[in-house]
């Protein structure tokens, strides 16, 4: 059985805000191709730290791929705003959307990829008719923007989930990636692999734990990894 390909995507909004293009710079160092982007509207969620025009910016001083995570009650605007800027996929929350198929359009026939988020308690059933269309489901497994919270702990069921959702692509016969965001921890890696994650957004419990340099983080990441796929094959 052929082992599935996992991807790493930090979450920028956890590397040294003070000094973005140095941890973007980092970041390649390390042959990480894809940069998670949390655009957060502080309604929708508490928290805003980053805005767009932080985002032009940095498509300016790199070529890596620009995952967007857009977490706010007024998705339109934000989707337009990040086709503009040039991203490579925009995954937006289906709990704030009204017309899901029109800015499942809007963001395809940009010939950018479509992700749909959904909140950890939102049922995998709202996925029913626009699953096919989907390139990636993003799966929160805390509640949106309360990563600085310390206290926030990743979800009871969040294993649980990513099984689930993983055996309704299958049984689709899709080829739909599922990204996982939200404490995606050393502790936690290797079963939310196992149970069928292969992008992991990777932030303060993983990729920025400070007391590790990135490059030994990132090791211990693909050691976490490897497990995960070890007894997913044995």
């Amino acid at each position: 059985m052929q082992k599935r390909k996992i991807k790493i995507a930090p979450s920028i909004m956890c590397a040294d805000l003070c000094n973005l293009e140095k941890s973007v710079r980092e970041i390649e160092r390390e042959g990480l191709d894809t940069l998670h982007i949390d655009i957060i509207d502080g309604s929708f969620s508490p928290s805003m730290p980053l805005g767009v025009d932080t985002v032009k910016q940095l498509r300016k001083i790199t070529d890596m791929d620009f995952d967007v995570h857009i977490m706010s009650n007024d998705n339109e605007f934000f989707i337009k705003e990040m086709l503009n800027i040039g991203v490579q996929q925009i995954s937006f929350h289906l709990e704030t959307s009204i017309h899901i198929d029109r800015l499942i359009q809007l963001i395809r026939k940009n010939e950018t990829k479509v992700g749909l988020a959904i909140n950890p308690a939102t049922s995998l059933t709202v996925l029913d008719y626009v699953l096919p269309q989907c390139d990636t489901v993003l799966l929160m497994l805390i509640n949106p923007g309360f990563a600085t919270d310390k206290n926030e702990k990743q979800v009871s069921y969040a294993v649980k989930k990513v099984e689930e959702l993983y055996e309704l692509i299958k049984e689709k016969g899709l080829n739909t990636s599922i990204e996982i965001d939200g404490r995606v921890s050393l502790e936690t890696i290797a079963s939310l692999v196992r149970a069928g994650a292969d992008t992991l957004v990777a932030g303060s419990t993983s990729l920025f734990i400070p007391t590790q340099s990135l490059a030994e983080n990132k090791k211990v990441m693909e050691k976490c990894i490897l497990e995960g796929l070890y007894e997913e094959v044995k």
